[in-house]
């Protein structure tokens, strides 16, 4: 593919494996090895033991595991929430990943520490937490319950169409 051009080093496995954000990768492995541990100790269980009593509908547990993402980043909130459910509980494909792919991914949003992206845009930018949180989590947050109020009155016609199950 990459014959005769002059660079042809820099295109080989060695040059691209030393681009690679090592301490990203690291981060995100210790992560789903913490996750990995809560759930090898039963803590993940009883936790969704806990949430399926105090929550009685799916919309509300995924909207409370989207919360929990504006603190904490949504790969291990996601990852903690399969190692909560198994497919008995909660199958593939069912509406409620539907949502907590929703409420994840945009529940880190709500606050600015929830999410990697927010962290680098503190750093980066040098945005500090009060000043995000007083001019755009308010935003944020009617965007996030919006979002779900929208999902909740779709889903079900897209349902009785047959487009999703």
């Amino acid at each position: 593919i990459h014959f005769g051009e002059t660079d042809a080093a820099s295109l080989k496995a060695p040059a691209a494996l030393s681009r690679i954000d090592s301490q990203g990768i690291l981060f995100f492995l210790g992560i789903l090895m913490s996750v990995s541990c809560l759930n090898a100790a039963g803590i993940l269980g009883q936790l969704s033991s806990w949430l399926i009593t105090n929550l009685p509908f799916k919309s509300m547990l995924a909207a409370a595991i989207g919360l929990a993402s504006a603190v904490i980043d949504n790969v291990p909130i996601v990852a903690a929430t399969m190692g909560m459910y198994s497919q008995d509980t909660m199958p593939i494909n069912d509406t409620f990943w539907h949502l907590v792919a929703y409420c994840a991914g945009t529940g880190g949003s709500i606050m600015i520490v929830g999410s990697a992206s927010g962290l680098a845009f503190m750093g980066i930018e040098g945005v500090e937490f009060g000043w995000y949180a007083k001019r755009i989590g308010g935003f944020a947050a009617s965007g996030y319950f919006a979002g779900m109020a929208v999902y909740m009155v779709v889903q079900p016609v897209l349902a009785m169409w047959g487009v999703v199950p």
